[in-house]
């Protein structure tokens, strides 16, 4: 990744504090800046601004974790060179700072914003992608939570086939999986205990193929299950169906197994389910099994851009945005 010579530059002055919103820092104090952002650049006396934009072109230049993200280290150093403790007299909040840094980083594509845990994160303007958005554990934007509450309540209200085409399917395509094809629930007997099969492309080039269950409601192991709810038991029959029966694959033109199954719900899926079905399943097959809830499911759908099913940001999630963890 290369900046413009001006907006190398002009991030620079923000590091050695020749624009408004940073501390001036002479030529001993700039190799302190980057010893406290764990890099072992030391300055050798030579045009503060030129001999910085040398070094952040350098961090630039790194591998960054995904498409439309900025390197890990160049985030580290802006992370460093926003910590609130930095902030000059009259800007305690960093705003005047904020405005400085941005000038130059929308120039080429990207905004820094603070998060609902005052953490500097990175977006880029075109797609709206996050840096380290591969992380769904990261903290989120407060859009972000908005946009994980309204899912939330969608989640609450949705059937089964809207779980499915609403939710699932454009995630597993974000996510990079192809080939994704849904059995639907018109005709049951050709799901052979699927809703979904699809498959993915390594980088070596090797492709696993994948089937899904998914279930509307809460997956339990209990003797009695509420309404709306999953029992672990019928899970176990379709996934073993799931597992010994051949799904046709058009572009290769054969037959093929699936090498891993996902259960997927749109509740909790409680533990004592997942014990329960791993010891019922031999070795061999219960590797092969992979679970995702719904906590799962809203961060995974946030973090990867993915707009809203229609309708859902008009519902109301049930006790506000305010009462969904994350």
């Amino acid at each position: 990744m290369q900046f413009k010579s001006r907006n190398l530059r002009a991030l620079a002055e923000c590091v050695i504090g020749d624009l408004p919103g940073f501390p001036y820092r002479s030529s001993k104090y700039i190799t302190e800046f980057f010893e406290d952002c764990d890099l072992s650049f030391v300055h050798d006396g030579s045009t503060r601004w030129a001999w910085t934009a040398d070094r952040l072109a350098e961090l630039l230049a790194e591998a960054s974790p995904q498409q439309h993200s900025l390197p890990s280290r160049f985030t580290h150093l802006l992370r460093v060179l926003m910590d609130r403790s930095d902030a000059a007299e009259g800007d305690a909040d960093r705003n005047v700072a904020l405005a400085t840094l941005n000038a130059p980083l929308r120039r080429e594509g990207y905004e820094a914003f603070f998060d609902d845990t005052s953490t500097l994160q990175f977006r880029h303007i075109a797609t709206k992608r996050i840096s380290e958005l591969s992380n769904p554990h990261r903290p989120f934007h407060p859009e972000e939570v908005k946009k994980r509450a309204d899912l939330a309540a969608f989640l609450d209200r949705c059937s089964e086939d809207e779980l499915i085409e609403e939710i699932l399917l454009p995630m597993f395509r974000q996510l990079g999986y192809h080939r994704i094809t849904s059995a639907g629930h018109a005709d049951k007997a050709l799901e052979y205990g699927k809703d979904i099969w699809m498959r993915y492309t390594l980088p070596t080039m090797h492709v696993i193929y994948f089937g899904l269950q998914a279930k509307k409601g809460k997956i339990d192991s209990s003797g009695v299950t509420k309404a709306g709810n999953a029992n672990v038991a019928e899970m176990h029959n379709q996934v073993t169906m799931m597992l010994g029966h051949e799904i046709f694959d058009p572009e290769v033109n054969r037959r093929v197994l699936v090498d891993h199954a996902f259960i997927v719900a749109g509740g909790e899926i409680t533990k004592q389910a997942r014990n329960w079905l791993g010891n019922k399943l031999d070795a061999s097959r219960r590797s092969q099994i992979m679970f995702m809830d719904r906590e799962d499911i809203l961060n995974l759908f946030v973090v990867s851009n993915i707009p809203l099913p229609s309708g859902a940001a008009a519902i109301q999630p049930l006790g506000g945005a305010d009462e969904v963890p994350f």
